[in-house]
């Protein structure tokens, strides 16, 4: 019966109320089904829509709802205008359509993060409702489709042990970044996938803000350089590296694809999850493939290898094996403490004081994610 409702439901959605004639327009799929993860004391749906459009001339997307299957008459989310644009990608760039849309065709990954009201349940499925443009002689039609339908995954997301001790630690990412983790595609076994859609970069702060100390092009000033990696759960580890050499100063050149982790440590979590920790020390790696490693164990240490930026560690958990395979998946930290965040993280580049938490604001986090540009504290010294 719930199966029917929906089919109906789909066939309102973009059916043209005054007019029954069949058109082309987008394809609407969900690659990878959302989970509902905890970030930053909300929970959210983050994943990825792809839309392509099919029409045979230029369609320009107005706005997207994100519908609950169950109760569509009210949506989760919304976007319109310059800001659904601003989500969007085409796909293999990081450009974004403009107000003149896009070619027939072509595809665009459309970034989707869906907050959840506290004390609602999660849904069960999800419905996309695209409104759109159609550029045609006679000027601009309007049109919409329904579809890109996804089953909500139920699993709850791993928790994991800090990687890191102590802090303070700032957790960069995000999505809206155009050569960010989450906007990064590998196509390499003939899928795209996004294996670090959840990653965190995290940079060693002190008490003032500043993440170096001295000449800022010297890696060894960075006071996150050489700090004890931690493995965040009893596991076994799969793959390492440990010879690949770092530049010792921020001149550091781009480095072929197979190469962009640096040295890097990868752990089999268990029930088709595993960890990937890059950009680490040469010679620091303390672990072998086949090995066990418990929780808390210092598997490597904090460098500059690979495609790096400044000293920091890169952190993610995916589905897959190595640290490009798979599609990335959401975590969760046992226990951390929020210190406060950065609003514009030329703040950080310049090393400037965070914004702190409120004295009168909840500091401990149980089973949640850092939100973006948080400073936060791990247990441990």
């Amino acid at each position: 019966m719930i199966r029917l409702l929906l089919l109906m439901l789909l066939a309102c959605l973009s059916m043209p109320v005054a007019s029954a004639t069949l058109h082309q327009s987008f394809d609407l799929q969900v690659p990878q089904a959302p989970t509902a993860v905890t970030i930053g004391g909300q929970r959210q749906l983050v994943y990825e829509l792809h839309a392509t459009n099919y029409a045979g001339v230029g369609m320009v997307p107005t706005k997207l709802e994100v519908l609950d299957a169950d109760a569509p008459e009210k949506p989760l989310a919304s976007w319109a205008g310059p800001t659904l644009l601003a989500r969007m990608a085409i796909a293999g760039t990081d450009q974004s359509p403009d107000t003149h849309g896009m070619p027939a065709g072509v595809q665009a990954v459309i970034y989707v993060e869906v907050t959840l009201p506290a004390g609602t349940r999660v849904p069960r499925q999800l419905i996309h409702r695209l409104t759109y443009e159609t550029t045609t002689a006679h000027g601009r039609e309007p049109g919409d489709v329904a579809g890109g339908v996804v089953a909500v995954d139920q699993r709850a997301p791993v928790v994991l042990a800090p990687p890191l001790r102590g802090g303070p630690w700032l957790a960069i990412y995000d999505a809206s970044v155009p050569r960010g983790h989450r906007r990064v595609m590998f196509a390499l076994d003939g899928r795209a996938r996004i294996p670090a859609r959840f990653a965190i970069d995290w940079f060693r702060l002190d008490a003032s803000g500043r993440h170096v100390r001295g000449d800022e092009q010297a890696v060894t000033n960075w006071l996150g350089y050489g700090a004890d990696v931690l493995a965040v759960a009893d596991a076994r580890v799969i793959a390492t590296r440990n010879d690949y050499p770092e530049s010792p100063t921020l001149k550091n050149p781009r480095h072929p694809l197979g190469e962009g982790s640096g040295n890097f440590v990868s752990l089999d979590l268990g029930q088709g999850r595993y960890a990937h920790y890059e950009h680490l020390r040469p010679g620091s790696v303390r672990v072998h493939a086949g090995e066990h490693v418990q929780r808390g164990q210092v598997i490597g240490a904090l460098g500059f290898s690979g495609d790096s930026t400044g000293p920091h560690l890169h952190f993610h958990v995916s589905d897959g094996a190595a640290p490009l395979a798979g599609e990335g998946l959401p975590f969760v930290i046992a226990g951390y403490d929020v210190l406060g965040d950065y609003p514009n993280l030329d703040d950080f580049d310049a090393g400037r004081p965070w914004r702190a938490l409120p004295a009168h604001a909840a500091h401990g986090r149980r089973q949640d994610m850092p939100a973006p540009s948080a400073v936060v504290e791990f247990p441990g010294k």
